[in-house]
């Protein structure tokens, strides 16, 4: 979140840690621990703003109403919010409700000792958006774990930026007390980018590298991911542009006679394959968008408005267009095809998603500079995209040629290859039926 803006802000950071997650006397999450680990990164750090920040931690807690008090407390803070939560996840068996246990929740008085789910969206939902971030690391029990199969997902306020993991039952997140591996991926990258990552690079570093279980569930959802619109959409997508046109000020093309040439800041205006209707006719569609020659802002929204099919085949035709323009294994080339990764991640296609991301790694470690960031963060998307995948088969079959894509990698941290090759392994050995082919 980067909000550092006019007018008087006061960012705030709100850590909490619930009750320890045990199986069979096994310690699965750890919340003391990822608590005192995230402590220790700056706040300006965590929340990606210089603003004067206050810093409240819970551990221990075990009045559900200190809780709920904190959170009304945080929220009313004017500037950048930050809000994170680990621990154990459980239910009541009777109103079948979500809630954040605290230390000494029991099975019998869930009611009374732990939180209810839905007071934190009832705390964060008037809040402007843009300006809170939620980040978990959960594990659920088995009273919670069916209730979260059965929605796919964790809501917890339109408004808020919600990134996080929830561990099923019987799987360790952290193990003997260790800081989980979520949240220690999640401080690692932001310890070693000479550049704070925007959160949703952070998630996706932290989630690819975290070793998390076959069946965690990833946030946000793909669902989710298509239901962010209004002011939320806005800013995410004059941020994308911001970063997008900054890249294309730095690269540079040199033409067959050896002059420097600079990249343009739009395609050339040559005719391009586009299917029915043209832009202007979309209704709803904005005509200063769609007319000014640049058909990012365009494509980013049918595939926002659920048009995923129209998006993929609009993206496809520039990038058979930049490609018999610059070469299929150019920049402008590589750049339609990771849109094209990301058109799919938006529609839910993580294996098409997955495999774009690793194309796209293979072109790029074949031209110079290979080992460079752009290859790196190409894995990087394959990898969270893999990590989506839920079925045996689509995440073995992936799985095998992402270790290779991974292993090819000279510049890669040695940790992502080696929770690749343990998630894999998992998965192979899960005991899991293998769908039937069709």
């Amino acid at each position: 979140m980067d909000l550092n803006g006019p007018g008087p802000q006061r960012g705030h950071v709100l850590l909490i840690a619930g009750d320890v997650a045990v199986r069979r006397r096994a310690v699965q999450l750890a919340p003391s621990a990822n608590l005192a680990a995230l402590a220790m990164v700056p706040a300006s750090v965590l929340l990606g703003s210089e603003v004067p920040t206050d810093t409240v931690c819970l551990d221990g807690t075990r009045d559900p109403n200190t809780v709920l008090a904190r959170l009304r407390s945080a929220a009313a803070a004017p500037g950048p919010l930050l809000v994170y939560l680990s621990g154990r996840l459980t239910a009541d068996r009777r109103g079948r409700r979500l809630y954040f246990a605290l230390a000494g929740t029991t099975a019998s008085a869930v009611r009374y000792t732990a939180v209810p789910w839905e007071w934190l969206g009832a705390e964060l939902r008037r809040r402007p958006a843009g300006l809170t971030t939620v980040l978990l690391d959960l594990a659920a029990d088995r009273d919670a774990w069916p209730l979260l199969r059965e929605s796919g997902s964790l809501p917890v306020s339109p408004g808020a930026q919600v990134y996080g993991v929830v561990c099923p039952p019987g799987f360790a997140a952290g193990g003997d007390g260790a800081v989980s591996g979520y949240t220690r991926q999640w401080i690692d990258q932001l310890r070693r980018s000479p550049v704070r990552p925007s959160d949703v690079q952070l998630h996706a570093l932290a989630a690819g590298a975290a070793g998390l279980p076959p069946g965690a569930l990833v946030l946000p959802t793909a669902r989710e991911l298509g239901m962010r619109t209004g002011s939320v959409l806005q800013q995410q997508q004059q941020q994308h542009d911001h970063h997008y046109q900054q890249q294309q000020q730095q690269q540079s093309l040199r033409p067959a006679d050896g002059g420097p040439q600079e990249y343009p800041t739009r395609p050339d205006p040559r005719p391009v394959p586009r299917p029915d209707p043209a832009p202007d006719a979309v209704p709803g569609g904005d005509p200063a968008v769609a007319s000014d020659g640049d058909p990012r802002p365009y494509i980013h929204a049918l595939a926002s408005s659920g048009r995923h099919g129209e998006a993929a085949l609009l993206a496809r035709a520039w990038e058979e267009y930049v490609r018999g323009v610059y070469g299929g294994s150019s920049a402008q080339a590589m750049e339609w095809a990771e849109i094209r990764a990301d058109l799919a991640r938006m529609a839910g296609d993580f294996v098409l998603a997955a495999r774009l991301w690793m194309g796209a790694c293979r072109v790029r470690l074949a031209g110079p500079g290979g080992s460079g960031p752009e290859a790196l963060a190409a894995a990087a998307g394959a990898v969270y995209c893999w990590t989506r995948l839920g079925e045996r088969e689509a995440v073995v079959e992936v799985g095998v040629e992402l270790v290779a894509v991974l292993r090819a990698l000279p510049g890669l941290d040695p940790r992502y290859l080696e929770l690749a090759r343990a998630r894999l392994s998992a998965w192979e050995e899960s005991g899991l039926p293998r769908p039937a082919r069709t």
